[in-house]
């Protein structure tokens, strides 16, 4: 096996590459007659052939053996992970918002501890969304996972996981994210019991959004995005590969570990970025700008500026407008926001029960903002500069409509009170 050094390659979607043995990675051809201690090339494809070059994601692997010679896959039993369209969804125009759901409620490795909250689109058409929450008591050794349905973004919110995928291993900590493309074939380590939030994107690919009137730097910059170096393992054994395919579970006996790709070049690979590094844009005037100036990263859709999906964050920042209500204001939004809070307050929402591992549901059209003690705070504090800090929400938000399962629905931790954080607001038009 080889042992991955502490080097990390920088950039989004740029092509790179990394070879754990010297020499393995072929100049002027990718597919030689006899690759480097014969090893066999095989290509990864992000996406078809034809589409343009700036969007085309593949990555050429050099490995010990290629991704055939595996045992017949066989359906594989999963109770509580669900892909779109979820005919057992429950579809409701209510506000939702859940507690942090327990860490030791499921015994298992990180494909055992998945939990489905929501889909929306359709994992066979190639559009929406799945959320998803996953608990991992302990670490995937003789078990590989890859999905064929979309790519995973992976949002730690308690415990470090370590990825070990086909291009390398990524430690990832909570503050951190972790992307995972469609059809990488990977395993999860930890050291400690890890929880948090997937959004399985069924769509196009992530991209860093475009920045307009921002300008050429700010937001998430492309040099911190960070991919792993070549580390492969040469390992025989009676061992489980697990697919996610058109919305099942599938698994098969591989005899050997699949991450057993010992160089690589392209841009289809894995990354991790650290949120404290996203260059946070705002208002030094009046006004509390729209969230969309928080987008860390964007799945298009094929309506231009409506997304299939945004992955927002709402991090540290200043607050310094003036004559301004400087909570998120009170509002009803085309798209459908599902929003997490990793750590610290949620400005608005620091006296309701929206803890660390909370989560809320806010679909097309309804209503949503400040529950009444933030929102009288929001109007009578003295409007000097404020910082907000120690404090990392964030928000998965979709075009189309988000259904809660039926889990979901039925979960212990679902406030059915939710609602009531806003009935004491004040009405209007008082003297």
């Amino acid at each position: 096996m080889s042992v991955q050094g502490a080097e990390l390659l920088p950039g989004f979607r740029c092509h790179k590459q990394s070879e754990a043995i010297e020499g393995v990675l072929p100049i002027g051809r990718n597919s030689p007659q006899r690759v480097a201690h014969e090893l066999y090339a095989e290509k990864l494809s992000g996406t078809a052939f034809t589409a343009p070059r700036a969007q085309v994601l593949r990555t050429w692997l050099y490995r010990i053996r290629p991704s055939v010679g595996l045992g017949q896959f066989s359906p594989l039993d999963h109770a509580r992970l669900r892909s779109a369209p979820d005919a057992e969804g429950v579809m409701t125009p209510n506000q939702l918002r859940w507690g942090p759901f327990d860490p030791a409620a499921n015994e298992g490795d990180f494909v055992d501890g998945l939990v489905t909250l929501a889909t929306t689109g359709s994992a066979l058409g190639q559009s929406g969304i799945a959320v998803h929450r996953y608990t991992a008591t302990r670490s995937m050794t003789d078990r590989f996972f890859y999905n064929a349905d979309g790519e995973l973004l992976v949002v730690p919110q308690t415990g470090t996981l370590t990825a070990h995928t086909e291009c390398g291993v990524l430690e990832v900590p909570v503050g951190h994210i972790l992307l995972i493309p469609r059809g990488m074939k990977f395993r999860v380590a930890i050291e400690t019991a890890s929880c948090g939030f997937i959004c399985e994107n069924y769509g196009a690919a992530f991209q860093l959004p475009e920045r307009g009137p921002i300008g050429t730097d700010g937001l998430a910059n492309d040099r911190d995005f960070e991919s792993p170096v070549a580390a492969f393992e040469d390992r025989e054994g009676d061992f489980e590969l697990v697919a996610k395919f058109g919305g099942k579970l599938f698994s098969a006996p591989i005899g050997h570990s699949p991450l057993d790709v010992v160089a690589w070049h392209g841009n289809d690979v894995p990354y991790r970025y650290d949120l404290e590094r996203f260059n946070t844009m705002g208002s030094i005037s009046y006004d509390h700008p729209d969230p969309s100036i928080f987008t860390v990263l964007t799945s298009p859709s094929d309506t231009p500026g409506t997304a299939n999906c945004d992955f927002v964050i709402f991090p540290p920042r200043w607050l310094v407008m003036e004559d301004t209500f400087r909570p998120p204001w009170y509002h009803r939004n085309v798209m459908s926001e599902f929003m997490g809070l990793l750590y610290g307050e949620y400005d608005a929402k620091a006296a309701s029960g929206f803890g660390p591992g909370g989560s809320s549901l806010h679909n097309c059209m309804s209503g949503h903002g400040p529950d009444t003690k933030s929102y009288r705070t929001g109007t009578t504090t003295a409007l000097a500069p404020q910082k907000l800090d120690h404090t990392m929400a964030f928000m998965f938000e979709s075009r189309t409509i988000l259904v809660p399962t039926e889990f979901a629905m039925r979960a212990p931790e679902l406030h059915p009170d939710y609602a009531d954080c806003w009935q004491d607001l004040p009405r209007g038009l008082e003297s």
